[in-house]
């Protein structure tokens, strides 16, 4: 009887032990569930932080629209420029110079805004508008004051070279094609694209003046170079290598091209 109630103890005891066990696991798992819900809390809303800390896709908007006069200091507007250069070209100078295909008219080199007053005056908001007359192997600076549309001083200088204009540049390319001296530069576009180089549209141009001061022996041919407007072309291929045309100079006063070395 006594082993019948041990066992039958045994087993409450033992019943218990589980039923205790069994509490504690399910209060475990209610304590674990409740953290880990805290813990999932605290995780996804670090994960919203960090991805409100990444930056959003950008989105493309349209540029504001420019104004026909800017101010102060702002970069001049199309209409300025416009204006700017239809008032620097006086029938005179038009009549007279020549631009670099030898056409009337001046060739344009730039258009910019007139730096302010060193001396801190309330100067108007100006234009300065850079010829070069390839007739005269002149430079032209016209200051044209933007609020009356007229030009408010004229400077003209020899022995300057500014750096040189897209069309410049072009055709002081055209001049290399045509020119013997050009046969690299056509044999390396052919190698290069398999084509013909028959004209400067085919190229992506670059370059500068060419000063004679930095060279140590200057062909005759370049002699006039910085009284005349010579300028070395930089070549390359579109979507393609670049050609080494630094040895050639051009010319353009002459229309003439010469090699370095």
């Amino acid at each position: 009887m006594r082993d019948i109630v041990r066992r039958h103890l045994g087993k409450v005891v033992a019943g218990t032990t589980v039923a205790v066990a069994a509490a504690a696991v399910l209060v475990g798992v209610n304590l674990s569930g409740s953290e880990a819900g805290g813990s999932g809390d605290r995780q996804a809303n670090a994960a919203a932080a960090k991805q409100d800390a990444v930056a959003k896709d950008g989105v493309v908007e349209a540029a504001p629209e420019e104004g026909a006069k800017g101010v102060g200091s702002d970069p001049l507007t199309d209409e300025e420029i416009e204006r700017a250069e239809k008032a620097s070209v006086s029938g005179q100078l038009r009549s007279s110079a020549r631009d670099v295909e030898g056409d009337r008219g001046p060739q344009l080199l730039s258009t910019n805004l007139s730096e302010p007053d060193p001396n801190g005056g309330d100067a108007p908001r100006s234009a300065e508008v850079v010829y070069y007359d390839y007739k005269k192997d002149t430079v032209i600076t016209k200051t044209v004051n933007l609020e009356t549309g007229k030009v408010a001083d004229t400077v003209t200088t020899k022995n300057v070279q500014p750096p040189p204009s897209q069309e410049e540049l072009a055709e002081g390319a055209r001049l290399l094609i045509a020119d013997p001296l050009g046969k690299g530069l056509k044999k390396d576009f052919k190698h290069a694209t398999g084509k013909a180089l028959t004209g400067p549209d085919q190229l992506q141009l670059s370059g500068m003046v060419f000063r004679k001061e930095t060279v140590k022996r200057v062909p005759s041919s370049l002699g006039e170079c910085g009284k005349n407007r010579c300028l070395q072309v930089v070549t390359k291929v579109k979507s393609g290598p670049w050609i080494d045309t630094r040895a050639l100079v051009v010319d353009l006063s002459t229309r003439t091209v010469g090699r370095l070395g």
